[in-house]
């Protein structure tokens, strides 16, 4: 049985992929849906679009993509 703090692994991230909420801690907003921004960026482009051409997002940056390295 999971620990009630502890989050499932939905899928492996691409370590190049960042969102803001990687920089700061802070209680999830229940009037927000999702508890997330979905705001997302490169590290080689810094951009919301990837050294490929495609957008960034954390459903589309997975391993079918040249760029793509997992955490």
């Amino acid at each position: 049985m999971a620990e009630p703090n502890s989050f499932p692994i939905v899928q492996n991230y691409c370590r190049f992929l960042r969102t803001k909420e990687m920089f700061f801690q802070s209680e999830p907003d229940p009037t927000v849906p999702s508890g997330r921004s979905g705001h997302f960026w490169c590290v080689h482009t810094q951009t919301v679009i990837g050294p490929d051409g495609k957008v960034v997002t954390d459903h589309d940056c997975s391993s079918d993509r040249m760029c793509f390295e997992a955490v």
